[in-house]
């Protein structure tokens, strides 16, 4: 493990492969990554036929006419997937070797991030198309909430640091994708209680995953589920947010539109502010 990961390795494989059985009963959140990247995908005019998924869970995505290689850092989701193990900022796959790249609910786990989006660019053939979903800044407001107070003045990192949309459209360029685009979609669940939140995340693979994590005392928790029933509705429900960061890229390609070059333009703005009188 490299001293400077965020995320522990291990740990993330391990937790993959313990949820693998019963992820589908906590796939929401990436059925909806999934829909609005086939929404997406639709509303490009061209037909992508060889497709890397990264990041494949149990093989859900389906592209009509495509091959789909895919992989997943834990080996019972690559497995069922019929994929290869790999880690996201370590993928094997040879420069060039795809027309378009996908990737759900997965990225905002890797330890570099950067060099996880530089990877994904590299696999792609020019003017290849990245379509990326992953949760980002704004999540789990409710959660962050409810363990601030319950953790008193001894505060604890137990979420995961979160990307926001701008930072996310800035690693696309960082890592070398044209044409970039990232937009957020936000999506609230209301919930009984705590346990139940709990349950989803740990069934969808967000668990903490924080290397030098440490156990809740039960006094803790137990404060937890009181503040985040002191704020449930008169449903008695809790509302969560989660805010999904899609994310749009082309590799580069000489055949793509380029932007101006600075100072080529021939009107000049005193000019066009003069047919205007003023007020």
């Amino acid at each position: 493990m490299d001293s400077q990961d965020i995320f522990d390795r291990r740990a993330r494989r391990i937790r993959r492969n313990r949820i693998a059985p019963d992820y589908p009963a906590h796939d929401f959140l990436r059925a909806v990554m999934l829909d609005g990247i086939a929404e997406r995908l639709d509303a490009v005019t061209r037909d992508f036929t060889e497709i890397l998924d990264v990041g494949s869970f149990t093989g859900d995505l389906t592209v009509p006419g495509a091959r789909i290689a895919r992989c997943d850092a834990g080996r019972a989701f690559a497995r069922a997937a019929h994929g290869v193990q790999a880690d996201e900022d370590g993928l094997p796959f040879a420069d060039a070797a795809f027309d378009a790249a996908i990737s759900a609910g997965v990225l905002d786990q890797v330890n570099d991030l950067p060099g996880a989006l530089s990877l994904i660019r590299r696999t792609l053939r020019p003017d290849g198309l990245f379509l990326g979903a992953f949760l980002g800044g704004g999540s789990l407001s409710t959660l962050r909430a409810v363990l601030r107070e319950a953790e008193e003045d001894r505060p604890v990192a137990r979420l995961h640091p979160q990307v926001d949309v701008r930072a996310a459209g800035d690693l696309m360029v960082r890592a070398g994708f044209a044409l970039p685009v990232a937009d957020v979609e936000t999506v609230t669940v209301r919930y009984a209680d705590l346990g139940k939140l709990l349950t989803d995340l740990r069934g969808m693979g967000a668990a903490n995953l924080l290397r030098g994590r440490s156990a809740m005392s039960r006094a803790t928790l137990a404060r937890a589920f009181a503040a985040f029933a002191a704020r449930a509705d008169t449903d008695g429900r809790t509302s969560e947010r989660f805010d999904i960061v899609f994310l749009t890229g082309w590799a580069p390609a000489a055949s793509q539109p380029k932007p101006a070059r600075r100072g080529s333009g021939t009107t000049s703005l005193a000019d066009v502010l003069k047919r205007f009188p003023a007020p």
